[in-house]
């Protein structure tokens, strides 16, 4: 039993029941090792065995997101949503995104949300840096970048609760089209909706 199976094993428990009711007891009995092994990779508990749960997720993701945005916005972001399409359905509506179940949990430790929060930084980034290369000003890619990531967040979690996968295949075609012209017409590149 690898290191990395026991994180893979906590985070597919956070992403199905939330981090607490996600034990170390249980992350071992889930991922078939011995406690006194889980202990023994895990000196630090449940605090770094959940933090490293969320940079592994992170991780995952951020690595789909480099190799797809190597086509552009569009291919990222269809390759996001893909991703999380395939979680949702997989499990029958069961798992959603570790990432985001730590982030909404009342006592998830400081490195845990500082490892959620570095997630979700780091899509947005990377989402951001795509549309700037192809010629969407710096705060317009900002802003569609985090719609991006929030909107499919926020679709997951419909997804789990109304057992449909219609949201996040609403959200992905509504925010494809929305790329698509930022990205081809000139006068959306620049626009950023003003705050009320």
């Amino acid at each position: 039993m690898s290191r990395e199976q026991i994180v893979t094993g906590a985070a597919d428990m956070i992403r199905r029941r939330g981090l607490n009711a996600t034990s170390i007891r249980e992350v071992a009995k889930h991922a078939g090792t011995p406690l006194g092994s889980t202990y023994h990779y895990f000196p630090g508990g449940k605090t770094q065995l959940a933090t490293e749960a969320v940079q592994w997720a992170a991780e995952t993701v951020s690595k789909v997101l480099t190799a797809k945005l190597r086509k552009g916005p569009v291919d990222g972001l269809k390759a996001f949503f893909a991703l999380w399409r395939q979680i949702v359905t997989e499990t029958g509506f069961q798992a959603g995104c570790p990432v985001l179940a730590v982030s909404i949990e009342e006592n998830a430790s400081p490195q845990a949300l500082m490892a959620a929060a570095d997630g979700f930084r780091t899509w947005s980034a990377q989402l951001a840096a795509s549309l700037e290369e192809h010629g969407v000003s710096p705060a317009r890619a900002r802003s569609l970048a985090h719609l991006c990531v929030s909107a499919a967040e926020g679709a997951v979690a419909m997804c789990r609760a109304e057992r449909s996968i219609d949201p996040l295949d609403d959200v992905a075609a509504e925010l494809t089209a929305l790329l698509h012209a930022a990205t081809e017409d000139p006068g959306m590149r620049h626009t950023v909706p003003t705050r009320g």
